[in-house]
């Protein structure tokens, strides 16, 4: 399972990437103007800070919800470096736009799914990863996580290529139950990764191990 952080925070995304289990980075608008990061020169130059300290891929969003200003949006997107994924939302537009996308070998990652209808589309068109967003689904009573192991049965029928990325994660437990499901990759705040690092039994036994270690050496 690839772990990606979704935020446009570089402290952050330095300390996941300094963890050492980081496999890529998402972000939005709303995640850049958290961060004072508005202007479309700004962004751009935001987004090539992020793929100087990852290694894996960026999503990067487009603005736009007409075709021709997405193919626009898009290469100029995919232009800024090797390791942007254009993200494109789950509109009409969208799905022809990432079927442009996939013959042209630029990468994409389809936002804003909600329905295992809408992911399969997204993989028929091409795209390289469909987000269904588990934490909004939630939020209005629908189990999130149904709609993942959905995709992912549906995929696998199919043997589809493209990649499940849950997001909207929203803390540790949604980590592990798409672990569970088998998600591809997973994309959540940096709580959610570190999350996973806690357990009281290991805090109770290191704490006796430390303790036995300065008995023995007195």
């Amino acid at each position: 399972m690839k772990f990606f952080i979704d935020t446009a925070n570089l402290d952050q995304i330095k300390e996941a990437q300094d963890l050492g289990v980081l496999d890529g980075v998402t972000t939005n608008p709303s995640l850049m103007a958290k961060e004072g990061i508005t202007g479309e020169d700004n962004i751009k130059k935001h987004y090539q800070a992020i793929c100087e300290i990852v290694t894996g891929d960026v999503s990067a969003e487009v603005i736009a919800t007409d075709y021709d200003n997405i193919i626009k949006e898009g290469e100029e997107l995919a232009a800024l470096h090797d390791q942007i994924v254009v993200k494109v939302p789950m509109i009409k537009d969208g799905i022809k736009a990432i079927r442009y996308f996939s013959q042209k070998g630029i990468k994409t990652n389809c936002t804003l799914v909600f329905s295992a209808g809408q992911a399969l589309l997204a993989a028929k068109a091409g795209a390289t990863y469909v987000s269904p967003f588990i934490g909004r689904l939630d939020d209005i009573s629908t189990d999130g996580l149904n709609l993942i192991a959905e995709i992912r049965q549906i995929y696998d029928n199919y043997a589809f290529e493209t990649e499940i990325l849950a997001a909207s994660v929203r803390h540790t437990m949604h980590v592990i139950d798409c672990a569970k499901i088998g998600a591809d990759v997973m994309t959540g705040p940096l709580s959610s990764i570190e999350g996973l690092l806690k357990h009281p039994l290991t805090d109770i036994g290191l704490e006796k191990f430390l303790a036995d270690y300065k008995k023995g050496n007195q």
